[in-house]
């Protein structure tokens, strides 16, 4: 395969031309020198299976007179192509060039001449000042799909030289030019055809890059493309789709993607931008599946706080509720009255949201009795950091305000509650998203390429990572 596996990127479902991204990649000529570095190998690894078909004919030689030849078993035995370039035709794709190149072959010839003479051997070919060079296009194919193809190729055989051995080699190296040119020919037909082998098999790599990754079993995230390549005089640029999506049930938020644009900066090999579109895509997914509902019982607060969830422990704030409910133990019910939202500013991240909680005394049949309704008006700060090929995260708590939805035992203050519940977020809520933020979600995919070396970087209304490239294929 022709693994410029930075392509990966481009491996995407069918385009929406019209629609903003809600994430951006910048490929920069340090990330093309790193695919040129995959494409030359690979290459390499193609032209070592050059298949040259016999070649046989006659020609006159003195002093021998007319001589019939062959050659044939020919093979690769060396190969090198110790020096490329990869460059960027803006709006159209790649060139690669490829110079100083040099091949050798070995294979065995055959001779016959004054009718009844017959002679054979070996031979060796070796070519010197070997140069491709080649133009890709980069389009997008009916499905949607990126899709490569040699646009043009062009190959220059600087010295040949064949050497002939054994049998009366002493005498046949008089004609060995015939054979040189006789094989220079079938050579500069084979290589063009080969490099574009190994571009097209590029397309069967694309097309097994998934585009939705997987995240947990309630989500996924798609990276299709939304608009073609973005290709410049020095870098690649994808505006991807970005967004959350429940698993089975694709349905879109009630939001777009504002526009963003990633600033010009050329130290690392890839620059991905994420705006808060993505998070909250992630906030609609989550809080539709239901997953930001939270169920608090007393085992989940730490056995060392002073605060339990007891009717005792809030009767003493509440005094309604140990003498309605005296000695029972209770539980919190948590849900997001509307999605929560991200947003995303110079060097900060934070998470506004809107939720009730139900307070519930445990009878002793089990049953529950409601006994308040409070409204959480809270936001949090988000750390972030990229793990592996994945963005986590963790959030801490800036602010609470609170208000009393509805009371089942009566009227009391709410400010009292005001502490209780600021234990309760940090000591049980927070924590319990932050082992979910703590897996992250997958980065737009780079096949079996790795990140490295990654800067996080939070601007306004989107985070940026700078990343350089590792092959661990």
């Amino acid at each position: 395969m022709f693994p410029w596996r930075w392509l990966a990127l481009l491996a995407l479902i069918p385009l929406a031309l019209s629609a903003n991204a809600g994430v951006k990649v910048k490929l920069t000529q340090k990330g093309l020198d790193f695919g040129r570095e995959l494409a030359v190998a690979s290459l390499q690894k193609k032209l070592m299976t050059i298949k040259v078909p016999d070649i046989s004919g006659k020609e006159r030689v003195k002093p021998i007179g007319k001589v019939r030849y062959s050659v044939t078993e020919m093979r690769v035995v060396k190969l090198g192509l110790p020096s490329s370039a990869i460059g960027l035709v803006p709006g159209t794709g790649f060139s690669l060039t490829i110079t100083n190149a040099f091949l050798s072959l070995h294979g065995r010839w055959r001779v016959k001449y004054l009718r009844f003479i017959k002679d054979r051997g070996s031979f060796d070919l070796a070519i010197k000042s070997l140069s491709i060079t080649t133009s890709i296009s980069l389009r997008s194919d009916n499905m949607g799909l990126p899709a490569v193809a040699m646009a043009s190729c062009t190959t220059t055989l600087g010295g040949v030289s064949v050497k002939l051995h054994g049998g009366a080699s002493w005498l046949y190296n008089l004609f060995r030019r015939f054979i040189e040119k006789g094989l220079q020919s079938q050579l500069q037909k084979k290589l063009c055809p080969l490099v574009a082998e190994s571009v097209s098999s590029m397309n069967q790599f694309l097309k097994t890059v998934k585009v939705m990754a997987p995240v947990d079993r309630y989500a996924e995230i798609a990276y299709p493309m939304v608009s073609s390549p973005d290709i410049s005089s020095s870098s690649i640029g994808l505006n991807l789709k970005g967004e959350f999506y429940n698993i089975g049930n694709h349905m879109e938020p009630p939001f777009s993607p504002a526009p963003f644009f990633l600033p010009n900066q050329e130290q690392s090999m890839l620059y991905i931008g994420l705006s808060a579109f993505t998070a909250n895509s992630a906030s609609f997914v989550y809080n539709k599946a239901g997953t930001l509902s939270l169920k608090i019982t007393d085992d989940m607060v730490p056995r060392s706080s002073p605060i339990r969830l007891t009717t005792n422990t809030f009767g003493v704030l509440i005094p309604q509720i140990a003498k309605l409910f005296p000695g029972l133990m209770m539980v919190l019910q948590l849900k997001m009255t509307k999605d929560p939202l991200s947003s995303i500013e110079a060097n900060k991240v934070t998470v506004d949201a809107k939720s009730s909680l139900t307070a519930y005394a445990i009878l002793a049949n089990t049953k529950l009795a409601p006994l308040f309704v409070l409204n959480l008006d809270f936001s949090v700060s988000a750390r972030v950091n990229v793990v592996g090929n994945k963005l986590a995260g963790a959030v801490t708590l800036n602010r609470l305000d609170m208000s009393l939805g509805k009371s089942y035992v009566g009227d009391f203050k709410v400010g009292s509650l005001s502490n209780i519940f600021q234990i309760v977020l940090k000591w049980v809520v927070l924590p319990t998203v932050n082992v979910r933020l703590k897996e992250g979600f997958p980065l737009p995919s780079l096949g079996k390429i790795n990140l490295k070396n990654t800067q996080l970087q939070i601007l306004k209304g989107y985070i940026m990572i700078g990343t350089d490239l590792q092959n661990s294929g």
